[in-house]
């Protein structure tokens, strides 16, 4: 018996997300540290909500984030689990099949040496996992919703990251 192919999860994509809290010469760092780290051009996010306490308002860059595809990010969650011993929590995964993860410091994976110019960095690693056919609820004309059976549960994407990586569900 074949497998069906319109069952089969994919990556969609990878998101690497590094949040500084202030513009300036720390977030130039961090934009240097993540494009070194994924090897693709960073954008900076910009702060939604007013925090006097931190001194931030809306429209101030307060991070910058990547966002990666294809083989580039299977190549990079490869290297970011291995970061985290290829383990990751239950409570990791949300109700869509989607995970993420934190690293604490960027100089944890491999391949990554310590630059004293730009310090120590921290980083979120956030995955978003689908279906061949999930895009009929994104295109123009006649969008439609996906059915039940055909949506990524919790348990399918836990099944799947310990099959493709490896990785062992805590």
């Amino acid at each position: 018996m074949t497998e069906n192919t319109m069952r089969t999860i994919i990556v969609e994509k990878v998101t690497v997300n590094m949040g500084v809290g202030q513009a300036g010469d720390e977030l130039k760092k961090s934009k240097t540290v993540i494009e070194t780290i994924t090897g693709a051009k960073a954008i900076e996010t910009k702060c939604r909500v007013k925090q006097p306490k931190w001194d931030i308002r809306p429209g101030l860059p307060i991070g910058v984030k990547v966002t990666l595809r294809k083989k580039q990010a299977t190549e990079f969650l490869k290297r970011a689990l291995n970061a985290k011993q290829s383990m990751i929590k239950k409570k990791s995964f949300d109700m869509q099949g989607n995970f993420g993860f934190g690293i604490k410091e960027h100089i944890d994976l491999p391949g990554i040496k310590y630059d004293p110019k730009l310090g120590i960095r921290g980083l979120d690693v956030l995955v978003t996992l689908k279906r061949n056919g999930q895009r009929i609820k994104k295109r123009k004309i006649a969008k439609t919703k996906i059915g039940k059976k055909h949506l990524i549960t919790k348990n399918d994407a836990m099944q799947f990251v310990k099959e493709q990586f490896g990785v062992e569900v805590e």
